[in-house]
C-alpha cells in the first residue's frame, strides 16, 4: 500500500470525534473492546466494532487477542508520521513568519 494512501486512511480515521475519543482513551492504557463498549454507552457493540475496524485499517490500533478478550492497544506511528511529514514543517513556517514579524515591530 502506498504511503498516500496509508495517509488517506489516518486522515479519515481521526476525521470522526469518536474514533478520536477511543484513540484517547487507548493513549494510556490497551483496553478491551468490552472496556470501550462501557466507556461509550452511547453506542452499541456494532458501532464501536465498526470504529474499531477504522482505526485497525488505518494502523492507528494494534490487536490482540487472548482467549476470548480482544485487546486494542495504541500505534502512535502513524500520527507521528502525519506530523513528521505535515505539522513539523507547517510550524516552522509559522515561527519563522513570527519572528520576522517580531524583528519588523522591534526594528
Amino acid at each position: 500500500m502506498s504511503s498516500e494512501l496509508k495517509e488517506d486512511l489516518v486522515f479519515k480515521a481521526l476525521a470522526h470525534p469518536r474514533r478520536r475519543a477511543m484513540l484517547d482513551r487507548l493513549k494510556n492504557e490497551a483496553l478491551t473492546t468490552g472496556m470501550l463498549c462501557q466507556a461509550f454507552v452511547d453506542m452499541d457493540r456494532c458501532t464501536v466494532m465498526q470504529h474499531l475496524k477504522v482505526l485497525e485499517k488505518a494502523e492507528l490500533i494494534i490487536v490482540r487477542r487472548e482467549g476470548r478478550e480482544r485487546w486494542n492497544h495504541l500505534n502512535a506511528l502513524p500520527i507521528k508520521r502525519i506530523h513528521d511529514r505535515w505539522i513539523s514543517d507547517y510550524a516552522a513556517y509559522a515561527v519563522t513568519i513570527l519572528d520576522r514579524l517580531k524583528a519588523e515591530l522591534e526594528g
